[in-house]
């Protein structure tokens, strides 16, 4: 087993330390949780799953909304006044880590944002990250087949409508270009069900200057 590496810091010339902030992305299925709780354990990082942050308020939100709490994708309210929330809460949380000189693993699809070529620039700005900060962003693919066991075998209610409209997600899930600026893009492939394959894409995903 891989012994864990050094948290990375950033140092400024003042002195002040930044944590690097990584942002695991990819659709359900591709098994991103899987990725960032690996990696967060490699570096010692904080862990930030939108998941964990989010859903219990979600669905408090979305039952006094009168909707199904645990719909998302085709659950008007959640898109239209929820879902920018979530993810508000995500970025604020990565700024007082990075402000900490903390690494920080952020696991969340993001989808709704990957148009917009300047997000990182805002988020930084908007959530006072600190500005020795770099970014790394993971995107975590996998083959039609594993996503679709894997979103099946995980047995979650919110995921209905993705398995009955599976043709329409998964075009979506390979028409997602992701455009942010300001950030170093890597990708792993996580087909394998060999926790092998993983481990040596995470060892070269560490060593990154």
């Amino acid at each position: 087993m891989a012994e864990p590496l050094p948290s990375p810091r950033l140092a400024r010339a003042d002195g002040f330390t930044s944590g690097r902030l990584y942002i695991v992305i990819g659709p359900a299925g591709s098994g991103k949780s899987t990725v960032s709780t690996r990696l967060a354990s490699r570096l010692r990082a904080a862990y930030v799953d939108k998941d964990s942050v989010a859903t219990l308020f979600t669905e408090s939100l979305l039952r006094l909304a009168g909707t199904d709490p645990q719909t998302r994708d085709d659950n008007v309210y959640y898109q239209d006044h929820v879902l920018e929330v979530e993810y508000r809460t995500l970025l604020r949380l990565a700024g007082d880590n990075l402000r900490l000189g903390t690494p920080i693993v952020l696991d969340a699809p993001f989808v709704r944002f990957f148009p917009q070529e300047d997000f990182l620039e805002k988020a930084a700005r908007e959530f006072d990250w600190p500005p020795s900060t770099e970014i790394v962003v993971v995107h975590v693919t996998a083959d039609r087949a594993r996503m679709r066991e894997r979103v099946i075998g995980r047995g979650y209610d919110r995921d209905a409508w993705k398995i009955t409209h599976w043709d329409e997600f998964w075009r979506a899930a390979r028409a997602a270009d992701c455009r942010w600026l300001g950030a170093k893009h890597v990708t792993i492939d996580n087909s394998s069900a060999d926790p092998g394959a993983l481990e040596e894409a995470l060892t070269v995903l560490v060593s990154i200057e």
